[in-house]
């Protein structure tokens, strides 16, 4: 039995930091379960396309090469343009015009390099705002953490509704009092309120999150630090995920990062490095066995079903099994 029971998900995704690729440079890569090369042509311009060449099957990831604004298949030297078309053939006066290199929508914002996935190639529904407190010399640099988890994306993202698991997982003295959780197409927010246990006592704090569909979210803190976690998570495949938490804190009047910044990049990372035993060895329940004060965990599955191309796999599911009076 499949631990899932649903594909991968639709959506924009990170693919890369802008650093990564250079002018003429070109990147292997694996994510969607499909191998795909980066590359950027002499004007700078990123390009995300399917590795695998059309012509005899070569991965133009490994040894290939860029050519003005074509990528060049290291294997009998065909070129593929900006959209993926045959381009040129080296030696052949005709151009195979059935040839192509399946191209992905891609975007540099908010210091990311973000593809479009969808697997029948429907191009974007949404798109991801420039985020405010990103590149603001208010705030630090990301502090980038990386992760790769055998686990699929809806189950990671479950987390954000079932606010239970915090006290039992995490061992947070205080749960998170949810204000508002409010769904917009593919667009999600939740408001709650936080208290803060520290040694000088109890502080009131805030963690407001924003999704922009399956792979890329925010979270604003606020009580004991003002910072902004942007998360993206990119499906390797249908089981197997890379998770970045990219935090960016305020800096004090000095223009130093707080002392503090380091303790709560650590604290988040614990948390999740606490939850990923647990993703990685359990398995989804269609129809579970609900607490009546669980978390809105249905409604989150009804909305995150948007994103399977392939059919809904989860709006039509059974009630879950109520807890008994």
């Amino acid at each position: 039995m499949a631990r899932f029971p649903f594909p991968i998900p639709f959506g924009w995704y990170q693919v890369a930091f802008p650093e990564e690729i250079a002018p003429g440079e070109v990147q292997p890569l694996r994510y969607f379960g499909r191998d795909l090369v980066l590359w950027r042509d002499d004007a700078g311009a990123a390009h995300l396309q399917d590795a695998i060449c059309p012509h005899l099957g070569a991965h133009i990831g490994y040894g290939g090469s860029v050519k003005a604004g074509n990528i060049v298949c290291p294997f009998h030297g065909w070129e593929f343009d900006a959209a993926g078309a045959c381009a040129d053939i080296p030696y052949s006066d005709r151009v195979n015009r059935k040839a192509r290199l399946h191209t992905y929508p891609l975007v540099e914002r908010n210091g990311f390099v973000l593809a479009w996935y969808h697997p029948f190639a429907a191009p974007p529904a949404w798109e991801i705002p420039v985020i405010e407190g990103v590149g603001d010399p208010a705030f630090s640099d990301y502090i980038t953490s990386e992760f790769t988890v055998r686990s699929a994306l809806q189950e990671m993202a479950e987390n954000t509704v079932d606010l239970a698991h915090f006290q039992y997982v995490h061992g947070t003295d205080e749960v998170a009092v949810v204000e508002a959780y409010e769904l917009d197409g593919p667009f999600n927010t939740m408001l709650s309120v936080q208290k803060y246990v520290t040694p000088k006592g109890v502080v009131d704090g805030r963690i407001d999150v924003h999704g922009y569909g399956p792979g890329f979210s925010t979270t604003h803190f606020s009580g004991i630090i003002d910072a902004l976690l942007v998360a993206t998570s990119t499906p390797i495949d249908d089981e197997t995920a890379q998770v970045r938490f990219n935090f960016t804190v305020r800096r004090k009047p000095d223009g130093s990062v707080p002392r503090l910044a380091e303790l709560f990049v650590a604290m988040i990372n614990q948390q999740m490095n606490e939850d990923i035993p647990i993703w990685e060895h359990k398995q989804h329940l269609v129809v579970p066995a609900l607490a009546d004060t669980d978390g809105p965990i249905m409604t989150f599955r009804r909305f995150y079903s948007q994103f399977y191309a392939e059919g809904d796999h989860i709006h039509a599911a059974p009630d879950p099994v109520a807890s008994p009076n």
